[in-house]
């Protein structure tokens, strides 16, 4: 995860190709850029984080809420997420106030990235780089979903994920697609 200083200019170039280097429906920058709820977000949660990370909390908060309201994602403004992140059709993603989002991740609709305490402190997951979750998934609590791991639609992780593995079912079973006969058949197959 990186928080280098770029122009939010670069920054959208680079959302854009983002999303048409992973959406195989996505035609042509200009769609991306006026119809892609994900991408809205992300911009908004930009906007939103830099504001917070300047003391502006309320100003923040009410661009998160806008954003919203507007697009069914919500990325609270204070979270950490990093490069070339792409959330596909986006409808009910919520990503809270201390989860952090590596750089190549992609998630799908109805994702969760939320917490299990109302106590201070870290409450949400960290999610290493490139990382895959499927449609639904509850990643819940200050877990550690570590670097190249997937996480199957639907699933219900509340433990940490190995590098290279993959997390399914409710609650989600670790697995390592190294050794599980199924996974080494057709590592997708649960994704």
């Amino acid at each position: 995860m990186t928080d280098k200083r770029r122009s939010f200019i670069d920054q959208a170039r680079e959302d854009l190709a983002t999303a048409r280097r992973r959406d195989p429906a996505a035609r042509s920058s200009l769609e991306v850029a006026l119809l892609y709820p994900g991408v809205h977000a992300l911009w908004a949660y930009r906007a939103a984080n830099r504001l917070w990370r300047s003391g502006h909390r309320f100003a923040a908060r009410f661009i998160s809420q806008t954003a919203r309201n507007v697009t069914g994602i919500e990325i609270h403004p204070a979270a950490r997420i990093g490069d070339r992140f792409f959330i596909d059709h986006g409808m009910g993603v919520v990503i809270g106030e201390t989860a952090e989002v590596g750089d190549d991740v992609l998630m799908f609709h109805g994702v969760t990235l939320g917490g299990v305490s109302m106590s201070p402190g870290k409450r949400h997951p960290t999610i290493g780089n490139n990382v895959q979750i499927g449609a639904g998934a509850k990643v819940l609590g200050p877990v550690v979903v570590s670097d190249g791991a997937k996480i199957g639609a639907n699933a219900v992780l509340v433990k940490n994920v190995p590098e290279g593995h993959v997390a399914v079912g409710v609650p989600s079973r670790v697995r390592d697609p190294k050794t599980d006969p199924d996974l080494m058949m057709d590592p997708t197959i649960y994704i």
